[in-house]
């Protein structure tokens, strides 16, 4: 290689030409296709990516969806789903992932969003290592970076049917619902402190395209909330999020006994809602969940034939004083 780019500096242009023939092609190296990430970052994406590093769970199912597991070099300590995806090898959590094992890894490409650091990124970029970064804000916003992604992998033929199923399945649940009111319902992220949901989150999105919006009105992403102001709003519904029904009834049941909460008309007639925890994933999932949130929400909407036809996972737990579908 020395003497190669001693003879470019030696050599006139057509003799120059003639020794990067005779090099062969195999040092010909694919060109990079740009990008701009929808993090407005203008990204050089190598040609023919065969190494894939995934900084977040969504991530990670979107890879999966469009049929591009085997790729996946590494993941993170929470990509759980599908099965696979936890066996890959981890690089740490998405906020503080360990940058020297993501290089290890010899990724060709990294792919990033709004839970990772900007400074990670950024890290990464700098030691070139290239990084696509996504920033979903709504169901719509996931199923555009399904495209996105698919787009960067060079998956457009998997991708375009999955964008065109979701939207559709959307538009059928819209149809569905058009004509019910909107319920009213307090999505709890945490109890103690209570932490919700800020209207322009991609969940508060998700109630929206479920028939439903937060009694919570504000910009923060995750704000707390004092219970006195949950007491004076009194949400039709409560929205909890969580893969393991026995663990959301053990909190339900202790929520019960708790003074403030006893008193909320959503506890005393039993309209808790606990639904699949893809709600909280940007990824393909989230739609089965916003389907799962219809039903609980407007069940007159939907034929009883179609209700029972469903597969049990696809039902969230309605949970009520006289039976318990968590106790399952």
């Amino acid at each position: 290689m020395a003497l190669f780019f001693l003879l470019q500096f030696c050599m006139s242009a057509p003799a120059q030409t003639e020794a990067k023939r005779a090099l062969g092609s195999q040092d010909a190296v694919p060109a990079a296709r740009e990008f701009t990430d929808e993090a407005g970052r203008h990204v050089q994406v190598p040609a023919n990516v065969k190494r894939i590093v995934s900084l977040a769970p969504n991530l990670t199912e979107i890879v999966f969806a469009l049929g591009e597991g085997d790729r996946l070099a590494g993941d993170t300590d929470f990509c759980d789903y599908p099965a696979e995806a936890s066996k890959k090898p981890h690089v740490g959590g998405p906020v503080n992932p360990n940058l020297e094992q993501v290089v290890a890894l010899k990724p060709d490409l990294v792919l990033a969003t709004a839970i990772n650091r900007r400074e990670t990124v950024d890290a990464l970029a700098r030691i070139g290592v290239p990084v696509y970064a996504t920033d979903p804000h709504s169901v719509e916003d996931m199923i555009a970076s399904v495209e996105h992604i698919g787009k960067v992998l060079e998956a457009e033929k998997t991708a375009a049917p999955l964008a065109e199923n979701l939207r559709e399945r959307l538009s059928n649940l819209d149809r569905r619902i058009s004509a019910a009111a909107p319920r009213r319902v307090l999505f709890v992220v945490w109890t103690d402190p209570l932490i919700t949901i800020g209207r322009d989150s991609f969940i508060a999105d998700a109630l929206r395209r479920a028939g439903a919006r937060s009694v919570v009105d504000v910009t923060a992403e995750w704000p707390r909330i004092s219970f006195e102001e949950i007491l004076r709003l009194q949400p039709e519904f409560l929205v909890f999020a969580n893969a393991h029904a026995a663990d959301a009834q053990r909190e339900i049941d202790s929520l019960r006994t708790r003074p403030g909460w006893r008193e909320l008309d959503a506890i005393r007639r039993g309209n808790i809602v606990v639904v699949s925890d893809a709600i909280n994933r940007p990824a393909p999932r989230m739609v089965d969940a916003v389907e799962q949130l219809a039903r609980a929400f407007h069940s007159e909407s939907f034929a009883s034939r179609d209700v029972q036809s469903a597969a049990p996972e696809e039902i969230p737990e309605r949970i009520t004083q006289e039976a318990c579908a968590c106790d399952r």
